[in-house]
Parts: structure tokens; sequence; C-alpha cells
């Protein structure tokens, strides 16, 4: 299986300060066939005005991490973290048993655009947590997130694993994949090529993927992704 789901298919929001496209259903967006993927629930691609933010709210049972693409947050909670969080910088807040939070634009005169992505974990009311961390640009995959904090990455209260992918122009990335376990590659810059092999034969997308389009993969035993003319940065998604 290899779904390709258009970045201008995505639901909308405009508050004056905020600016919002919505992979899955969120808020006033809402789309029966868009309630998430497995265990992923949202992939909200924020653009945030100088100065503006949202102000502190709850969370619980959540797994919310950030991606900062431009500009800086500000970032306070109920546990007495306060950080900003640059662009470059991956952060993951288990809400857990029920944290309030509040983030920012932390600049009166750029621009903030960032990711926020919801995971559903797989334990419940447990102690709120945060941690943050700047994973550089290592060409290929990077482990951002996983459920065992391997090579030092985020540790996550789910069976999934966040991988960064990192491919120059023209470059092909082979992996081997799992039929019983399910993908998704969210492109934030570049062009991609997707293909990979089912237990039937050979499959590819029907188009090249563009920024902010996002995939679903299943089913597969192995998959290609080959660059465009440009770098290709991306987040992809293991997921059980």
């Amino acid at each position: 299986m290899i779904e390709i789901r258009k970045a201008n298919e995505r639901g909308r929001a405009s508050f004056g300060w905020l600016k919002s496209l919505h992979t899955f259903s969120f808020g006033h967006y809402h789309d029966p066939k868009q309630m998430g993927f497995s265990a992923l629930r949202v992939i909200n691609d924020d653009r945030v005005t100088p100065g503006a933010g949202f102000a502190p709210h709850g969370h619980r049972d959540m797994e919310i991490l950030t991606y900062v693409l431009q500009g800086r947050i500000a970032h306070r909670d109920s546990e007495g973290n306060v950080a900003h969080l640059p662009a470059g910088e991956f952060q993951l807040m288990s809400a857990g048993s029920g944290i309030t939070h509040s983030e920012y634009n932390a600049s009166d005169s750029e621009h903030l655009h960032f990711l926020q992505i919801w995971i559903l974990p797989d334990v419940y009311g447990q102690s709120p947590g945060y941690q943050q961390k700047d994973f550089g640009q290592k060409p290929g995959l990077t482990l951002v997130a996983s459920s065992d904090g391997a090579a030092d990455s985020l540790v996550i209260k789910q069976k999934m694993k966040l991988y960064q992918l990192l491919l120059e122009p023209g470059e092909t990335l082979h992996l081997d994949s799992d039929v019983n376990r399910r993908y998704y590659l969210h492109l934030i810059d570049g062009d991609l090529k997707i293909e990979g092999l089912s237990v039937d034969g050979p499959v590819s997308a029907e188009e090249i993927m563009h920024p902010g389009d996002g995939v679903r993969l299943g089913e597969l035993t192995q998959l290609q992704l080959t660059a465009g003319e440009e770098p290709v940065r991306a987040l992809l998604f293991d997921l059980p």
C-alpha cells in the first residue's frame, strides 16, 4: 500500500495570528477518512506571527512532538519546564496524567513555523515528562524518538520510532520494512519518489511527493526513496 495525502487536501485554519494546515482531523476540520493513521493522530503545520502564541492550555494522555522549521518557540509548562526551542530541534512533551503549557513565538519580528505531532500512547495516567534535543543534520535516517531511547533518541510512550530523513539531490535510500508494521512519511522539503516491494511484487506511487505531502505505507517488505533535484527533508514514522 502506498497512498499519498496531497498537501492541498489538508484542512485549514486561520485566526490572524495563526495559520494552520491539518493533515488529520483537528479542531473545526473534520474528515471521517482522516482521523489519523495507526498511533499517529495529528500533524499540524503551524505558522505564528511575531510575539503571538498559544496561551496556557491543558493536555492529558498524549505524546506531543514539536519540530521547529523556522524561528523559535518559548515554552513554559505546569511541571516547571521553561525553555526555548530553536529551529532544527525536537521537543517531546508527555502529557500523561495531565499537564498545562503555553507556547509562543519567542521573536517580536520573525515568524515562527513548526510541526506539531500527536501520538496516542500505549500507557495512560503516568507522570508528565519533557524532553528536548537537536539531532543535527546527518545524511540518511536519524532516530529521533523510540520506546526504549535507543541511540540517545527521545523516549516516547508508544511502540513506534520516528526518524529524521535527509537526502541529497538524486540520492536513493533503500529500506527493509516489516509487512506487519505501518509507516507514514511527511515531506518537509524537496521532491520525493516512492517505490516499494510487497509480497505480490513491485508497487510505486502514481505521483511524485512535494513539500507538505504525506504518504501511508503498509504491507511492504522493502521501500525505496529517491530525491529529486533539491535536498529532501522528511519525517518517517514506523508505527504499530
